[in-house]
């Protein structure tokens, strides 16, 4: 892909926008940056591009366009977007960050994408590839962008990428040499326009593989069960359920991984420290794409036996006078919710709310009165979640977070369990879920 000389358009002024203008300006394009905020409110980087000759600013509507070859949208930046709309009838071609990396990047990539499980699984297995020995270079929705690594020396044995849906959106040639699907449940409708485009476009990460590369499916995923006819890689599926082959599934106290050539090797599932068949279902999945880059099973139990999680992914976050208290601040989605009730067996209060992305909570309205003692919502969203869990437990209203968890712990007794695993964004009060996670355990701290 030649970009000298031309003139691009670096939509969103992130972390992944700054990378991107970078990137392009190393390769010889002119690029024009926008975003909603103004220019003193973007990534703390964003100032040392503007010293740049080929870098200069444009303001956040169409008119930005003007000479432009190339739009390359950040993750947040939606389809509906009026600078996006316009390059496209325009007939400028508009590229994703990871579109543009693969162009560019020399070494295998790994990709896991999901509504749920995707950072654990892709954290995961770069462990159990860096246990095996391998170089490897972990990122895309988390870390470090791929752009980054395109424009590097590009020395590791694999690219292991957590992907989004926001990433695969723009994506046209991005042909991961193994890829994961963990599942797929409604969310980010309000971006995508409707729950089928969502599947649509998580599936489509399969769309460019070739016969010698792995797709792994869920087997239990009923939005996956049509897809395997459409995939040209061979394909692998997990299940917690039941026998799969070739794949991967649970007997007898083991995990059991059958290959395509019929032969199991089997895992104790003891190895496994992280709580829910979630978490099962998460290491199958980088179990799987381990051994096809070639880590021995050795390698694989070693690294997950070690693997003890990820911050606020249902994290234990204290306990004060015998409640117990858990961070599930990456659960943004109502199927995110179901499987952290599921992990508990425990009485639970469910702390839920935050900045709404059209989740659909009456799902949880079987689930609560067998998981759930008490909801306490809180935040931009509770208004709208009240009428949909109509009442099943008892539900209290807080307008911020804070107000929840005391309310949460006034009310509890011991042996419950506070469990902060919110279904909505966190940017009504917070910038992100870390920082959301992070303040529930320091009021936790200071109750």
């Amino acid at each position: 892909m030649e970009l000298a000389g031309k003139k691009a358009a670096v939509i969103g002024m992130g972390k992944t926008g700054v990378a991107v203008s970078s990137f392009l300006g190393a390769l010889g394009a002119a690029v024009v940056a926008a975003d909603e905020k103004p220019p003193q409110a973007w990534d703390a980087d964003a100032g040392r591009l503007a010293r740049e000759a080929w870098f200069s600013t444009g303001v956040y509507d169409p008119s930005v366009l003007a000479g432009v070859d190339l739009v390359v949208p950040s993750p947040g930046v939606p389809p509906y977007n009026a600078i996006v709309e316009a390059a496209r009838k325009k007939n400028i071609p508009v590229m994703s960050e990871i579109e543009l990396a693969y162009r560019f990047i020399r070494t295998p990539i790994l990709a896991v994408t999901g509504t749920n499980g995707k950072t654990t699984t892709t954290t995961l297995l770069g462990r159990i590839l860096e246990h095996a020995g391998k170089k490897v270079f972990v990122g895309g929705n988390i870390g470090n962008p791929l752009v980054q690594y395109a424009a590097g020396a590009q020395t590791a044995d694999f690219v292991v990428a957590e992907i989004s849906s926001f990433q695969l959106q723009w994506t046209q040639t991005f042909r991961p040499h193994a890829a994961a699907l963990l599942n797929i449940t409604r969310d980010h409708v309000n971006y995508h326009g409707s729950f089928e485009e969502y599947r649509r476009v998580k599936a489509s990460i399969f769309a460019h593989q070739l016969p010698d590369d792995l797709a792994v499916l869920n087997n239990a995923d009923a939005q996956q069960r049509d897809l395997a006819a459409r995939i040209a890689a061979r394909t692998v599926r997990f299940s917690t359920a039941g026998t799969v082959r070739p794949g991967v599934f649970l007997r007898d106290g083991f995990i059991i991984y059958s290959d395509p050539g019929g032969k199991e090797e089997r895992y104790p599932a003891d190895m496994v420290h992280l709580p829910g068949l979630h978490n099962v279902e998460n290491i199958m999945a980088a179990l799987v794409m381990a051994r096809f880059c070639g880590c021995s099973p050795g390698a694989v139990a070693g690294a997950v036996s070690l693997f003890r999680g990820l911050a606020h992914r249902i994290e234990y976050a204290g306990e004060k006078k015998g409640v117990r208290f858990y961070d599930d601040s990456k659960g943004t989605n109502v199927d995110a919710v179901a499987r952290a009730l599921q992990t508990f067996s425990a009485p639970v209060i469910l702390l839920l709310g935050g900045r709404d992305k059209d989740g659909n909570f009456d799902a949880l309205q079987k689930l609560l009165p067998t998981r759930s003692k008490q909801v306490v919502l809180f935040g931009e969203a509770r208004d709208r979640i009240y009428p949909q869990l109509g009442g099943v437990v008892p539900t209290g209203s807080e307008p911020t977070l804070k107000a929840a968890v005391e309310r949460a712990f006034h009310d509890a007794s011991p042996g419950d369990i506070v469990l902060l695993s919110p279904g909505c964004a966190s940017f009504d009060e917070f910038a992100d879920y870390k920082e959301r996670g992070n303040y529930f355990k320091e009021v936790v701290g200071n109750l």
